[in-house]
């Protein structure tokens, strides 16, 4: 799935119904037995068919929520589509890239870190009120810091803030742990899961950790198979 028809397939099969209703979706990539990372990177479970589609669902939001664990783990650098993808959005009236916010209740990332220095829209990082401030005036040198919550990143806040600044379309990439917060603050309203050929084993963590455990409902938009690769698409039921 690499060339120009995949691509607008792609983007038609994860097309929103509006932008102004805002929306979480979270985008992850699993092994068949259930494993989120391979020697501690999801990108060891991916392929050029994932990669795709990841490109298509960063798109179609106006903003990627990450971990400030998830970068450092992950490698992250500055996180952007390319330039016909760009240029696909500036033709809508969208922001050509979409912005990047690192969530982190410790603030304990680099200034220096190519997440910052290769970023091509100023990042925003979100904390709470009790973040270390020597921290928190080394990031605002390179990011706008807000500060969404008293003692920990409230994810209500958060989205109300971003939806505020007119980023609706949210997109988080993980990790599991955001997962959980915006799960059990029910405010997850799509998964696109990337269902990898690959039996993992070992005591790789699952997609979503630190919520209680209850059945919620979620209904199939889609499963598109990429090669050996499957797509899966669900939104909330």
């Amino acid at each position: 799935m690499t060339d120009t028809s995949d691509r607008e397939r792609l983007l038609d099969a994860y097309a929103l119904p509006d932008r102004v209703t805002p929306r979480v979706r979270m985008n992850f990539i699993m092994s068949l037995d259930g494993a989120v990372t391979l020697e501690g990177r999801s990108g060891g479970l991916g392929d050029a068919s994932d990669r795709a589609a990841m490109q298509a669902i960063r798109t179609l939001a106006d903003v990627i929520v990450v971990g400030a664990g998830t970068v450092r783990a992950e490698g992250y650098g500055g996180a952007r589509v390319s330039e016909t993808d760009a240029s696909w959005r500036a033709s809508r009236g969208w922001p050509p890239q979409p912005r990047l916010a690192i969530v982190s209740n410790r603030l304990d990332l680099d200034p220096r870190h190519p997440v910052f220095a290769e970023a091509v829209t100023r990042p925003i990082v979100v904390t709470h009120a009790r973040a270390p401030e020597a921290e928190r005036a080394a990031l605002a040198e390179v990011a706008d810091v807000w500060v969404c919550g008293a003692s920990a990143v409230d994810v209500d806040r958060m989205l109300d803030a971003l939806a505020r600044d007119g980023m609706r379309q949210v997109l988080c990439e993980g990790g599991p742990r955001l997962f959980g917060a915006l799960l059990q603050a029910g405010l997850v309203d799509e998964l696109c899961l990337s269902l990898s050929p690959t039996l993992v084993g070992g005591d790789a963590g699952r997609i979503v950790r630190g919520v209680s455990e209850a059945a919620r409902r979620m209904r199939l938009v889609h499963a598109l198979p990429a090669g050996d690769l499957l797509l899966l698409r669900y939104a909330r039921a």
